[in-house]
């Protein structure tokens, strides 16, 4: 286990010895919500889209399941007829210059793996951009009708009409204080000024606001090798298995393939690692299984036999309906689509 993900095994369990630390929290969500009154009322500037924002975002570090909803929010919007696209920063990537547009092809060193990957799932136009506002003037130039800000909940100077915040049902707020005394972005009292909070799986600890339930649903495999998707059943290889997760919450990904009857041997890297032949070297050759977020760093070092499991968020027809409610009233203020 790295430094980081001892860290965040900490926050998240309430261990002890960040207690000491206690007073940097206080006083880091201090300054946020300092932050957050100057965009409110004005002593920074804040950019208003011609078109309706979608914030997706959380308040916690570590991996939510921001991106599988963003995936399903993308799906979802051109089925009801706009013409979305999404803004990132692009953790991770080297890009010169920017804005960056992002394809399915596109080397995730220089955009970072998260922007390839959505570019793969969506097939929607993907700007990766530090300056969340440059990003998203370019999508609007490109002739999107509706931006989705992809991890944008603290990026206050792009103005968001809807925002969404995804909470990991499993650790939900950890010992609920901010850093570094704990996974926090802000303060947990932000759930209640968004519209919406999406929670990832069975919620292990209530939460103070009203939430709508997500699940993460396993679809099929990819060999990465030829990117021909097989049938979750009969497995298309055998067990026992390596696994690698270079995600936020390496251990989701893992009870998930137990799950579905999987054993091996089960690696958890940093989020974002860099993957290297080092990465695959395990005391015994078997068949590797990775996230899709890990794929687009790996396919010219991984195994021959390695496999991608493709996830997809499945949410209820309420969130549906209240999402095509909010928008209708947007059209109606003047964000008009088609």
């Amino acid at each position: 286990m790295n430094r980081a993900q001892h860290w965040l095994t900490a926050a998240y369990s309430g261990s002890r010895w960040l207690v000491p630390l206690y007073p940097l929290g206080i006083l880091y969500r201090y300054l946020m919500s300092r932050r957050e009154r100057a965009y409110l009322h004005g002593g920074k500037t804040v950019w208003q889209a011609p078109v309706p924002v979608i914030v997706v975002g959380n308040i916690t570090l570590g991996g939510t399941g921001k991106s599988p909803l963003v995936a399903w929010l993308s799906h979802w919007l051109v089925s009801q007829g706009w013409r979305p696209g999404i803004v990132t920063r692009g953790y991770g990537g080297k890009g010169a210059h920017y804005p960056l547009l992002v394809t399915a092809s596109t080397d995730p060193a220089i955009s970072g793996d998260e922007p390839v990957m959505l570019a793969q799932q969506t097939g929607l136009c993907v700007v990766a951009d530090p300056q969340r506002v440059r990003g998203a003037r370019e999508l609007v130039g490109r002739g999107c009708n509706i931006i989705i800000s992809d991890d944008g909940l603290q990026h206050l100077a792009l103005g968001r009409d809807i925002e969404l915040v995804v909470v990991d049902g499993a650790r939900g707020l950890g010992n609920e204080r901010c850093l570094p005394a704990g996974p926090l972005r802000e303060a947990s009292d932000r759930l209640s000024r968004v519209d919406a909070v999406i929670v990832n799986g069975d919620l292990s600890k209530p939460l103070p606001v009203p939430t709508t339930p997500m699940q993460l649903c396993p679809q099929r495999w990819r060999c990465l090798e030829d990117n021909h998707a097989r049938e979750l059943t009969p497995l298309p290889f055998t067990l026992p298995v390596n696994a690698v997760a270079g995600i936020g919450h390496p251990e989701r990904f893992f009870n998930t393939l137990r799950g579905l009857g999987i054993e091996g041997d089960m690696r958890p890297l940093a989020d974002h690692q860099r993957f290297d032949a080092e990465v695959f070297r395990f005391d015994e050759q078997r068949p590797v299984v990775m996230t899709a977020k890990d794929a687009v760093k790996c396919r010219d070092i991984a195994p021959a036999d390695s496999w991608v499991l493709e996830v997809e968020a499945v949410l209820p027809p309420e969130f549906e309906h209240w999402l095509a409610v909010k928008l209708s009233a947007l059209s109606e203020r003047g964000c008009t689509h088609g």
